[in-house]
């Protein structure tokens, strides 16, 4: 497999860093983080080794859900600071060699949007079609209505122009109606405001209820996608949009763009995380080789965006009810940790009891699985959650950067969880300066992924270890080769590979020393420890490891 690196495909082996502003860290001592102090953490964030900042809602807000209802798509909420304070955040992450992208949230807005208070007026208010409408309430499809816990249906009668309205999410979210032309157009120069001011694209939310729920029916619905694709790429080359497309892959896989790649850059892998975690609560590969064996390939510039927690639930919507109980009694098996029944609101390692090896054996599965990782504030010193919280806030609580949290100097917008996972105990300070902890443990990951663009870029084949509990695979690029062992049970395990086309070769291991010799008849035992993971670069004998990397072409 012959490769070619452009900078306009700098997203296929980037690594992917989610963070909220307002919990990131504290610049003026209001007990809110802004971008004045996240701005003060760059440097850190540049030490870790991520390359693209990915930015929660900053936007202003009523703040009912947590920044994705929005009141005006082109300023910053002030409690998080000031235009200006943006650009100079930009400025510096540029001078760090950092991209940032944002959240794009256009499937709907607050109900106190101007636009909306416009729309709602009357029924001959010139914004009135910048919604969906209704007389009547059309039936429900409970499996569409996303937060059951709270609304029972996806219209809302609005007594002033005595019609209902059509909200997705929660009441307060009426839905924007792509459908309408000029709501396309006011997408687009959004896009367009941002990326004057240094984005580098979007992770766009709800990607299908935004193309789907409109009035009239758009003839092509991927048609608008590939609109703002094709605009963004005139305005910025290289420009992204990342994908919350939690669907079956034989739907998902349109939305890259049919073949074309026209559409998203990048898409989530919701299915093979789901299965992750069914592997990792059975000690049991099985589940996560099938999805990794079924997931089909993208379009040649697209790319697959892997992870396994994230600023959400942790949604098992796709497992099996079976499945999911499953899961549930591994990593959550208290009813406050579950949400809406379909997931975990807990971060991971909390649901790993805080056991280290485990933990770093799951990222260590997150980076080497092919595909773009995308990680969440806190995970690399391993945060915990605090249950205490509302439902996704359990998992949105503040960055801790010190023994006394470090978040801010004045009292914390939210509660910072007590117990084992407190700052006195979990915090960036201590994790600098211990060479076995978690912090450099992502640190040395994310510089072999770097590395590694194999693990990216290649082709991947999941291999044939004997053993149910051990995932192997390879990736291949150029005539360079990785690969990669997990041990999901804690129970020490020697696997015998098959290398069709390695005889004879050096395996070198990236993450601790030692080297492996591929026999003559290609097969190579590996030793794993219980939980134990191995990266292992294949290298003719006379060719030193570090040489037989792909290389830039």
């Amino acid at each position: 497999m012959r490769l070619t690196y452009t900078s306009d495909v700098w997203y296929k082996n980037a690594v992917v860093y989610c963070l909220d502003v307002e919990t990131f860290k504290d610049g003026n001592g209001d007990g809110v983080g802004d971008f004045r102090g996240l701005t003060q953490q760059i440097d850190y964030l540049a030490r870790l080794g991520v390359t693209c900042l990915w930015l929660m809602p900053f936007f202003p807000t009523p703040n009912r859900d947590d920044g994705y209802d929005i009141t005006d798509f082109y300023r910053v909420d002030p409690r998080l600071g000031t235009l200006g304070d943006f650009v100079e955040f930009m400025r510096t992450a540029h001078d760090r060699g950092l991209r940032v992208i944002a959240d794009l949230v256009v499937n709907h807005t607050s109900d106190q949007h101007p636009w909306f208070v416009e729309a709602r007026s009357s029924r001959e208010s010139p914004m009135r079609d910048w919604y969906v409408w209704s007389d009547a309430p059309e039936p429900d499809d409970p499996a569409q209505i996303v937060f059951p816990d709270k609304e029972n249906s996806v219209w809302q009668y609005d007594e002033g122009s005595e019609q209902y309205y059509l909200h997705s999410f929660y009441r307060h979210q009426p839905d924007l109606n792509v459908g309408n032309p000029e709501v396309r157009d006011e997408i687009a120069r959004i896009l367009g405001f941002w990326m004057e001011l240094g984005l580098a694209g979007f992770r766009v939310d709800a990607v299908p209820f935004l193309i789907e729920n409109v009035n009239p029916k758009l003839a092509n619905p991927h048609e608008f996608l590939a609109d703002l694709r094709a605009f963004m790429t005139r305005r910025k080359g290289g420009s992204i949009l990342l994908g919350e497309v939690n669907v079956p892959y034989q739907d998902l896989i349109s939305y890259f763009g049919d073949g074309l790649g026209d559409q998203l850059s990048m898409c989530f892998d919701f299915i093979g995380m789901q299965n992750a975690w069914l592997s990792m609560a059975r000690n049991d590969a099985t589940p996560l080789a099938r999805a990794l064996r079924e997931r089909p390939q993208p379009p040649k510039d697209c790319q697959w965006a892997m992870f396994l927690r994230n600023h959400d639930e942790l949604t098992l919507d796709k497992l099996t009810e079976e499945e999911r109980q499953e899961v549930f009694e591994a990593f959550g098996p208290r009813a406050d940790m579950q949400i809406y029944g379909r997931g975990l609101r807990r971060r991971l390692p909390t649901m790993f009891g805080g056991d280290l090896r485990r933990i770093k054996m799951a990222y260590s599965l997150l980076f080497s699985l092919p595909g773009t990782p995308v990680i969440f504030y806190g995970e690399e010193i391993g945060m915990g959650e605090n249950l205490d919280e509302e439902g996704r806030m359990a998992v949105r609580i503040p960055m801790q950067w010190s023994a006394d949290g470090g978040f801010t100097q004045g009292s914390p917008v939210r509660e910072i969880p007590e117990g084992s996972f407190a700052p006195d105990r979990v915090n960036v300070a201590d994790q600098k300066r211990d060479v076995n902890s978690l912090l450099r443990w992502f640190q040395l990951l994310i510089e072999r992924y770097r590395e590694c663009p194999e693990l990216a870029w290649g082709r991947h084949t999941v291999l044939e270890t004997g053993h149910r509990a051990v995932l192997a695979h390879r990736c291949d690029a150029d005539g360079a080769t990785v690969v990669v062992t997990h041990n999901l049970c804690d129970t020490a395990r020697d696997v015998e590979l098959t290398l069709a086309g390695l005889a004879g070769y050096h395996l070198t291991d990236l993450l601790v020393d030692g080297t492996l010799e591929v026999s003559a008849d290609g097969s190579v035992r590996v030793p794993l420890d219980p939980h134990g993971c191995r990266w292992l670069r294949a290298s003719p004998p006379e060719i030193p490891p570090e040489d037989a990397s792909v290389k830039a072409q």
